[in-house]
């Protein structure tokens, strides 16, 4: 039985960003690290933690004619962002992701962020499982 805490990123591994932050200054961040996603830091114990994806960002310099040196990041990113306990079957994780149109999860207990599960990671650790039944049949 894998859990999502045997296949996600680790939260210290998670690139977090203020939703102060400008836009521009998110694009940026995510082209040097070659990331699909920024997880928005939660600015008081009891708000929710957000996701910024290269889609909220396309979607808005759409909206805005191309200009996007005004917008900050708290303008744009998903809040709440889809969140899942560590202790759940990778199974319900995915169906979550297939069910909301989703990619990506955060990973949050007791409202603290212990990590990030991206389909990617999913995918990669079910490939693995299928290659090792393979191996064993040889």
């Amino acid at each position: 039985m894998m859990l999502v805490q045997d296949v996600m990123i680790e939260a210290d591994k998670i690139i977090k960003v203020s939703p102060m932050m400008p836009v521009r200054e998110a694009l940026n961040l995510m082209r040097e690290t070659k990331v699909k996603s920024l997880i928005v830091n939660k600015t008081k114990p009891h708000d929710a933690y957000g996701l910024l994806t290269y889609k909220n960002i396309l979607t808005s310099i759409i909206a805005n004619d191309g200009d996007i040196d005004l917008l900050r990041v708290y303008d744009i990113y998903s809040k709440p962002a889809l969140q899942v306990s560590k202790q759940l079957k990778v199974k319900y994780a995915a169906q979550i992701m297939v069910k909301s149109s989703v990619k990506r999860l955060l990973v949050v207990d007791n409202n603290e962020l212990e990590g990030f599960l991206t389909m990617t990671d999913i995918l990669g650790e079910l490939l693995e499982s299928v290659k090792e039944v393979d191996d064993n049949d040889h």
